[in-house]
C-alpha cells in the first residue's frame, strides 16, 4: 500500500528558515540537506521553488511541495488601526529598503541633511531607525531598514509598519537579492512601492536597464502603458531628484487618504528597545492610533511602563504624539521586544494585570513547543554534536534577535553554537560568571565594554569578542564552529611490497625483506600487511635496509629489508603484500 503524501503548498521563493517551519523540522536538518546539494544558504535566504522540491525529495518526509496559489501581494496578518469615518488626515509612514550598499541610508541623510551613513560601523545600516521630515508644509515618517542579510526580520518588520515602502536600487547595480526580498515584503504588506534608483551621477548608471529588471519582477514602470511604479531617478551625492520623489511620497498619500483616530487610546509597535545608563529601557515606537503622552500608562507585551519621558527618536522633547509619529519612551518596567505592539490603558493596575498575563501566556508557550535550539541539543546529546557556547548581548533588541537567527543557522549536525545567554545592555558580573562556569565567548554586539568588565574578564580569563559589523561576527562564530569540526582524515598511498623472505618476527616486531612493486617505500611511515585482500593489521614501518646499508627511500624494482611493529601478532608469510602509506589530518571548514 503507498504511503501517504502530504501537500504543503509553498511561494515561488521561500527563505529557508520558512519552509523549515512549513516541513516542521529543525532548520539545521534543512540546511545541512541543501549543503550536500551544494546549496549554501542561510535561515534568512530565500530558495527558488525547484529547488525546495528537490531538497524535500531528498529528505523523505513523505510531502510533496506544490506552488501557492494565494495571491502574494496579499497584506500580511498584522492588521493596522481601522479610522473612523471621521478621522483627521495623518502623516504617511514611509519604509526605505533595498540591497547593502545601494544607498538608502545616504539617500535618507540627504532628505534630513543629517549624516548617519558616517556613523554606521562599515558604512552599513544595522538598526531599524525612524524619524519626521518636513516638505513644504506636509510631514513624512521614515524608517531605514538594514540591507544586510541577517537582518530580514527587521526588513520584514519595517514593512509592516509602513503604508510606502521606497525601495531603493543603485542605478549602476540593478536589481539584488535583498532588492526582490523587500519587493516581496512590500507586497506580502499590502503596501504601495516606490521606487529610487539611486546613483545617477555614476557612469555606470542605466535606468532603461532598471526599467527591464523591474520588470521582471512584475513591477512596471508607470511610464510605459499599463505601468503603475512609479521610478524616479535620484542621487543621494548630488541630491538630484530628491524633491521629486518626496512630491511622489505626498501624492501617493493624498490618494491613499490616509487617516487615523486622534481619541482613542493610543496604540503602535515597538521598532526598537535597548537599555541605557542612567535612563533604563528605552523603547523607540511608532504610533498608529491616539494620542500619546507623557505620564500615559502603555502596556507592550509582558512589559509595561508609566511613561516617564516621551521624545523624538533624537531626543527632543514632546509634549504628546499623534499618529504616525516616531517617539522614543522611558519608563518601562522591563525591556519591551522588538515587534511587540503597545497600547495605552487607565491606570498602572490594568497595565501591570495586562504585562502578567501575557508573560504567563508566553511561558506556557514556550513550555508546550520545543523551538529549534532545543531539539538542537536533543540532537547533540543522541549524536555527539560539538557545541560552541556564547554569551550574546547586544545594543538593541532587534539586533539581538538578528545576531542570534544568524548565528543559529550556522547549525550543522557536527557542530552547533549553543546560546547560554542573551541580552541587551552592557555586560555584566553576571554575564562573566556565567561564561566562566559554561566555558562560553561573550560576544557583544554595538556595545561598549566597561572597564570594570575588562579587568574581571582579564583576572578570570574570559573571552570577550566585541563587534560592530554583524557579518564580521558571524564569521567569527564560523570560525569558532569550524575548530570544533573533526577533521578530514586523508590518505596517501606511497608503494608497496610483496615479501620474499621472513628473518625475525616477535609478538610486537618483525623483520623481512622483498620486492618494491610500487611507487616507493619510506621510513617511517604506515602501512597495511594484506594477504589475499584481506587485512591482517596496521603496522608502523621503523626501518628500512638496501643491502646492509640503511635507507631512507626504496623505489620500485628494488630488494630491501624491512622492519615493522605491531600492536598485535601477525604471522607474516612469503606472498603477502605491505601497502606504505602516510595520513595527514586536514582542518575542515564550514
Amino acid at each position: 500500500m503507498a504511503e501517504d503524501i502530504t501537500t504543503i503548498e509553498i511561494e515561488d521563493m521561500i527563505t529557508v528558515g520558512t519552509l523549515a517551519e512549513r516541513l516542521s523540522i529543525p532548520v539545521s536538518r534543512l540546511i545541512g540537506e541543501l549543503m550536500k546539494n551544494g546549496v549554501m544558504a542561510t535561515v534568512n535566504e530565500r530558495i527558488d521553488f525547484d529547488t525546495a522540491e528537490i531538497i524535500v525529495e531528498e529528505l523523505q518526509l513523505g510531502v510533496q511541495l506544490s506552488k501557492s496559489t494565494v495571491d502574494a501581494s496579499a497584506p500580511a496578518v498584522r492588521v493596522k488601526a481601522e479610522a473612523s469615518a471621521g478621522a483627521p488626515s495623518r502623516p504617511p509612514v514611509v519604509a526605505v529598503m533595498g540591497h547593502v550598499d545601494h544607498g538608502k541610508t545616504s539617500l535618507l541623510d540627504a532628505i534630513r541633511g543629517a549624516h548617519v551613513v558616517d556613523r554606521e560601523a562599515g558604512g552599513i545600516t544595522q538598526h531599524i531607525s525612524a524619524y519626521q521630515v518636513e516638505h513644504g508644509d506636509r510631514k513624512i515618517t521614515f524608517l531605514d531598514t538594514p540591507g544586510h542579510e541577517a537582518f530580514a526580520a527587521i526588513r520584514e518588520h519595517g514593512a509592516l509598519l509602513t503604508d510606502i515602502v521606497i525601495i531603493v536600487v543603485a542605478a549602476d547595480d540593478g536589481i539584488k537579492p535583498q532588492t526582490i526580498e523587500a519587493i516581496r515584503f512590500a507586497r506580502k504588506a499590502g503596501v504601495k512601492i516606490i521606487v529610487a534608483a539611486n546613483k545617477m551621477d555614476k557612469d555606470g548608471a542605466d535606468i532603461n536597464r532598471l526599467y527591464s529588471e523591474l520588470a521582471e519582477q512584475d513591477l512596471m514602470w508607470d511610464g510605459w502603458k499599463g505601468g503603475d511604479t512609479p521610478v524616479l531617478p535620484v542621487s543621494a551625492k548630488t541630491k538630484q531628484g530628491i524633491p521629486e520623489l518626496l512630491d511622489m511620497v505626498i501624492l501617493v498619500t493624498d490618494v491613499e487618504e490616509l487617516k487615523a483616530d486622534t481619541d482613542v487610546p493610543a496604540r503602535g509597535l515597538i521598532i526598537e528597545a535597548h537599555v541605557e545608563q542612567g535612563r533604563g529601557p528605552v523603547a523607540h515606537a511608532l504610533v498608529e492610533a491616539g494620542t500619546l503622552k507623557p505620564g500615559d500608562f502603555v502596556v507592550a507585551g509582558s512589559s509595561y511602563a508609566k511613561i516617564r519621558n516621551l521624545e523624538t527618536t533624537d531626543g527632543k522633547p514632546l509634549k504628546q504624539a499623534l499618529p504616525s509619529t516616531p517617539v522614543a519612551i522611558t519608563g518601562f518596567k522591563t525591556l519591551p521586544e522588538f515587534g511587540d505592539e503597545f497600547q495605552a490603558v487607565p491606570n498602572e493596575k490594568a497595565a501591570r494585570n495586562q504585562s502578567t498575563t501575557s508573560a504567563n501566556e508566553k511561558n506556557v508557550g514556550s513550555r508546550n513547543n520545543i523551538g529549534s535550539s532545543e531539539l538542537i541539543r536533543l540532537i547533540n546529546r543522541n549524536n555527539e554534536v560539538q557545541e560552541l557556547n556564547v554569551i550574546v548581548k547586544a545594543d538593541v533588541q532587534g539586533s539581538l534577535t538578528s545576531v542570534i537567527d544568524s548565528i543559529k543557522a550556522l547549525d550543522t549536525t557536527e557542530v552547533a553554537v549553543r546560546v547560554v545567554s542573551s541580552s541587551v545592555g552592557a555586560i555584566n558580573e553576571n554575564d562573566l560568571h556565567l561564561a566562566q562556569s559554561a566555558g562560553a565567548i561573550i560576544y557583544g554586539f554595538n556595545i561598549e565594554l566597561p572597564s570594570s568588565a575588562r579587568q574581571q574578564a582579564a583576572r578570570d580569563k574570559v573571552d570577550i569578542r566585541l563587534y560592530k559589523v554583524i557579518y564580521e561576527l558571524i564569521d567569527d562564530v564560523k570560525t569558532g564552529l569550524s575548530g570544533l569540526l573533526r577533521p578530514e582524515i586523508v590518505e596517501h598511498d606511497l608503494g608497496r611490497l610483496v615479501v620474499r623472505g621472513i628473518f625475525n618476527t616477535t609478538k610486537t616486531a618483525v623483520i623481512c625483506g622483498g620486492e618494491v612493486t610500487k611507487g616507493k617505500l619510506t621510513a617511517p611511515a604506515l602501512a597495511r600487511v594484506t594477504r589475499d585482500k584481506e587485512v591482517l593489521g596496521e603496522v608502523e614501518i621503523t626501518g628500512l635496509k638496501r643491502g646492509p646499508q640503511e635507507a631512507k627511500e626504496v623505489f620500485e624494482g628494488e630488494m630491501c629489508g624491512l622492519s615493522f611493529t605491531t600492536t598485535k601478532r601477525i604471522d607474516l608469510l612469503e606472498g603477502d603484500h605491505i601497502e606504505v602509506f602516510t595520513r595527514e589530518a586536514i582542518q575542515r571548514t564550514l
